[in-house]
């Protein structure tokens, strides 16, 4: 373990690229596209939650015999030591940051008429989430007795929110623009020409 003080600067270390950055985002987001920073932020999030959910294991691996015919083992072991666990949390609070910058650029594009509801109800989501997840990590702690079950619920979380994102709105293309007969990358802007699919 690592002194409490040290512990405290270490869990720091996350939160001050996670607020620090949005600007960029916001950025990032005008000249790309809040989609594309979206899929950036949610797949970059998957593979470093993925990594981070995954418990310290050994693994004994039993092999081909020996001539003499007494077995044959392989013994190994996977766990990210404490400078690799801080490395990546601190790449997700940035790649998240970049991602709450893009959420906002969306509410205009697809609620234009009701900036402000769906601002506030963005809003409250974020704060409950603060208060309610961990709660869950608490409950899963104690289930599982796995400190990593933390890691495996954002996972989750993250998971069907990428798969959510893209059915909501290729769905929500297809009621706006039902000439389209396939998927095609449309603009952020509503106010841009859209462009015929490719053939």
């Amino acid at each position: 373990g690592v002194p409490l003080a040290t512990a405290g600067v270490l869990a720091g270390l996350y939160s001050l690229p996670a607020s620090v950055f949005r600007a960029l985002g916001g950025w990032m987001s005008d000249k790309w596209g809040a989609r594309f920073v979206m899929y950036f932020t949610f797949i970059t999030s998957l593979i470093i939650l993925f990594v981070m959910s995954y418990p310290q294991t050994s693994y004994i691996v039993q092999g081909i015999p020996n001539a003499d015919g007494s077995a044959r083992t392989i013994e190994f072991s996977f766990g990210l030591p404490l400078w690799g666990f801080v490395s990546l949390s601190v790449i997700l609070g940035f790649v998240m940051s970049l991602g709450k910058a893009a959420v906002y650029k969306h509410i205009p594009v697809y609620y234009p008429g009701h900036v402000g509801a769906v601002g506030g109800l963005v809003g409250m989501i974020g704060g409950l989430g603060g208060f309610v997840l961990p709660i869950a990590f608490g409950i899963l702690l104690d289930l599982f007795h796995v400190w990593s079950m933390v890691f495996m619920l954002m996972f989750i979380i993250v998971g069907v929110s990428t798969i959510w994102m893209h059915v909501a709105i290729r769905r929500m293309e297809r009621q706006k623009y039902p000439e389209m007969t396939k998927d095609t990358d449309l603009s952020d802007l509503p106010q841009k020409p859209i462009p015929e699919p490719m053939p």
